[in-house]
């Protein structure tokens, strides 16, 4: 049962003994008056018996005394005297009135009846002396007869006397029982009422102020210690504990606020942190390969349990090629075209309001159309590429702000990437034939050198030259020259594709480097590159250039130079070659045993 059910049925037995109490004190009370009233009218019927009596007695008194004085003026006295005198109805009546009973009543009818024979006597002797009949007259009031009859009245009248004093002492006695009773019933209910009260109050101040009191208290201590997880007790009572109830409990809720507060804060700088940290990282990669592990890598921390992929955009195929993926993205991470995007489309992320209806982007699979969100990488106004973050919903994300930051700091990397790119490709490649330039020859040569001696290998050189190639400039132009610059690099690519690296030395220069080729090997290559120049078919507009041909020096490491002179020897043999009339191949180690 319930605290407030135990505590309204402990007021309402409360209120009940109250009620029931103060109605027994009013019937107690209502004894002592019925007390009173059986006095007062034994007061009254003491009075009117008296008076009963006192009218008997002195009618009889005047009526004797005028019989043996004669006197006018007694006679006089007896008459107003008796015209004052009631009738026994009107004395009854008065009797029953006052609650005389039907026994008294019959007893005093009986007095009053001998009463009323006695002033019949007292007339007749009266008319006895006014016929100077006075000895007869004496001798009726003053014989036996009258006198016993007067005896009687007052024998009556003792009666009647003695039944009114039993009935009012039968009267008092029981209303005095009865108030006797009433009152300690009282006396006990107003004890009950008070050990109920008692009870209720102490069951009260127990159960709903001293426990409410020490529950609240203790989550008191603990919302002060900051253990937000407590749960506060619900008082809904109208009092001052369901007031401390309420402040606690919005106590509790403004610091769950205030922990949930903080929490997004630090999971905001958390994902700032991310961001910095990435930015960093980004701004030190070398290659599109430590952009791509860099992406991995951070991207599942900066947006926890979404999945993802990073896309780039190829320009040949004009393409969204997927380079990463991460947390296992649904759908299959194959091209396709930009147009398909409506992110890169808008160059803004899409769809642009979580939850509102919009079109999705075409390369999306079907299973999560809705829960997608796009981000294009922007450098200089451009889009170079996209990330996509699947299952994203605002409970789970970070803010959009985050993810189009990341975007940003990829887009820049990758932009970076790419320009650096382009700058070392023109710094290291030559533009007409795309071979590696003289830049790239003195690194390349020392690492290739290094290898060579620290496995004991050997190392091959090439020197190629264009014959007569000024001639063909001065006779078809700049266009023709570069024409045959270009099928001539192509050749010696080729050549050397499997096996060593091709450069472009100088104008019509060109140089190999075969790792672990020695002089035939070398020489074979030369033979292969020597022949195709030869069988070349060139034309210039209408115009036949002719027949193109080549002379090639060849040193090998360690047979012929050292490894800071390997250079100068096969220049040296294909400076020999040009002194023998050009278009052969001339190895130094012919020019040794020469």
């Amino acid at each position: 049962m319930r605290i407030a059910t135990i505590t309204n049925w402990a007021y309402g037995a409360t209120v009940c003994l109250t009620i029931a109490s103060g109605i027994v004190m009013l019937m107690a009370s209502n004894a002592d008056t019925v007390e009173r009233q059986a006095v007062l009218q034994r007061q009254v019927f003491d009075q009117l018996t008296e008076d009963v009596e006192t009218d008997a007695w002195a009618l009889s008194d005047l009526a004797r005394l005028y019989v043996v004085k004669k006197e006018p003026q007694i006679l006089s006295e007896y008459r107003q005297k008796e015209s004052t005198l009631q009738s026994i109805e009107t004395r009854l009546t008065r009797l029953k009135d006052n609650g005389a009973t039907d026994e008294e009543l019959a007893v005093l009818h009986e007095g009053l009846k001998i009463i009323d024979e006695l002033q019949d006597e007292q007339q007749s002797a009266i008319a006895s002396v006014a016929r100077d009949e006075a000895p007869q007259a004496v001798s009726l009031l003053y014989g036996d007869p009258y006198e016993q009859e007067l005896d009687r009245v007052q024998s009556q009248i003792d009666h009647f006397r003695l039944l009114l004093d039993k009935r009012a002492l039968t009267a008092v006695t029981d209303a005095t029982r009865t108030s006797k009773a009433l009152r300690t019933l009282s006396e006990i209910m107003v004890g009950t009422t008070a050990l109920l009260f008692l009870f209720v109050l102490g069951f009260i101040l127990k159960r709903r102020v001293l426990r409410p009191v020490v529950r609240l208290s203790d989550v008191v201590h603990r919302l002060a210690s900051q253990d937000y997880a407590v749960e506060t007790p619900n008082f809904n009572q109208i009092d001052e504990i369901g007031d401390m109830a309420q402040a606690i409990r919005i106590f509790r809720e403004n610091g769950l606020a205030r922990q949930r507060l903080e929490k997004e804060r630090d999971a905001d700088w958390a994902i700032r942190e991310l961001l910095a940290r990435m930015t960093q990282r980004l701004q030190g990669c070398e290659n599109f390969a430590d952009v791509i592990n860099v992406a991995e890598l951070f991207a599942p921390n900066i947006a926890p349990g979404i999945a993802g992929r990073l896309y780039i955009l190829d320009r040949d195929p004009w393409q969204m090629r997927c380079v990463a993926e991460w947390l296992s993205p649904d759908g299959q991470n194959t091209p396709f075209h930009p147009d398909e995007c409506w992110a890169v489309r808008r160059g803004q992320s899409h769809p642009p309001v979580n939850g509102e209806p919009d079109i999705a982007c075409y390369h999306l699979p079907e299973t999560s159309l809705n829960n997608t969100l796009c981000v294009p990488l922007i450098a200089q106004g451009e889009a170079i590429g996209l990330l996509t973050f699947q299952n994203i919903t605002p409970e789970t994300a970070p803010s959009r702000a985050y993810l189009e930051l990341m975007a940003e700091a990829l887009g820049l990397a990758l932009a970076n990437q790419r320009l650096r790119d382009a700058l070392l490709e023109k710094a290291l490649f030559d533009p007409l034939t795309g071979l590696r330039n003289r830049h790239h020859l003195e690194d390349t040569l020392r690492t290739q050198m290094a290898q060579a001696m620290r496995n004991h290998e050997p190392v091959s050189c090439l020197m190629i030259d264009i014959d007569h190639f000024k001639s063909i400039n001065d006779r078809f132009g700049h266009e023709a020259g570069d024409q045959v610059i270009k099928s001539v690099a192509s050749i010696v690519q080729r050549a050397v594709h499997d096996s060593g690296l091709a450069f472009r030395y100088g104008g019509e220069e060109f140089l190999a480097i075969l790792s672990g080729a020695n002089e035939d090997a070398a020489q074979a290559c030369a033979t292969d590159i020597f022949n195709s120049v030869h069988d070349l078919s060139l034309r210039y507009g209408l115009s036949e250039i002719g027949p193109v041909d080549v002379s090639i020096g060849i040193a090998s490491y360690p047979q012929h130079a050292q490894s800071d002179s390997l250079l100068r020897a096969a220049d040296v043999a294909l400076y020999r070659a040009k002194e023998l009339g050009r278009a052969r191949i001339v190895s130094f180690g012919m020019l040794e045993t020469g």
